[in-house]
């Protein structure tokens, strides 16, 4: 599939590149954390939280509101699934990656969603990239053999256990975790996941 640059005009629909704040200290702890075959995501890291760079974060991007650093890491080359949140989702690429989007208004009311309508998306290494609350999104893409470093601030909580009980119906049936609705793609067998993507499991 045809990869565009984030700095196209195709990506404006998606979210923003930040160009004007600091992450060389966050990119530097990431030196620290695992790159396995498959993929990990770890929602909060002291370390990183700890910094100063995460109070500019935390007060330009999302207002003044808690959050968490955490990262996801690892080899991946297919869509597999997406996943929404209330809020915009930044993400640090720490290495070269590839980001494949949708857009939630294409999510049908029975929610599924043609894989058709994705689109792909080259982060380069040192990018600050935000995402809108709007973006369908789940892990980023090698951009080469070698795999993907990210780091991903969401509000704090974001991504964790569920401890309340939601129906097993509409879009409750959707999420699998705090802030975080999901819809997979049956050839990803993802445990407990609702399976709305139709068409092919998009890989690049």
């Amino acid at each position: 599939m045809e990869i565009y640059s984030i700095q196209d005009e195709k990506f404006r629909k998606y979210g923003k590149v930040w160009n004007n704040i600091e992450c060389t200290r966050i990119i530097k702890e990431m030196e620290h954390t695992p790159l396995p075959e498959d993929v990990i995501y770890v929602p909060s890291v002291e370390e990183m939280e700890v910094l100063p760079e995460a109070k500019e974060f935390q007060n330009r991007v999302f207002g003044g509101l808690p959050i968490q650093i955490g990262y996801c890491n690892g080899n991946n080359k297919k869509l597999n699934a997406v996943e929404y949140h209330r809020n915009s989702e930044i993400n640090i690429a720490v290495t070269d990656m590839v980001l494949l989007l949708g857009w939630l208004p294409d999510v049908k009311e029975d929610h599924t969603y043609e894989t058709d309508k994705i689109e792909a998306f080259f982060v380069p290494a040192g990018s600050v990239v935000e995402m809108y609350s709007t973006t369908l999104h789940y892990a980023p893409c090698n951009k080469e053999d070698g795999g993907f470093k990210c780091v991903v601030i969401l509000p704090k909580g974001t991504n964790t256990d569920i401890d309340f009980t939601l129906p097993a119906s509409g879009e409750d049936q959707l999420m699998t975790a705090k802030n975080k609705w999901l819809i997979a793609h049956e050839e990803a067998a993802i445990e407990g996941a609702f399976n709305g993507l139709k068409g092919e499991n998009v890989s690049i």
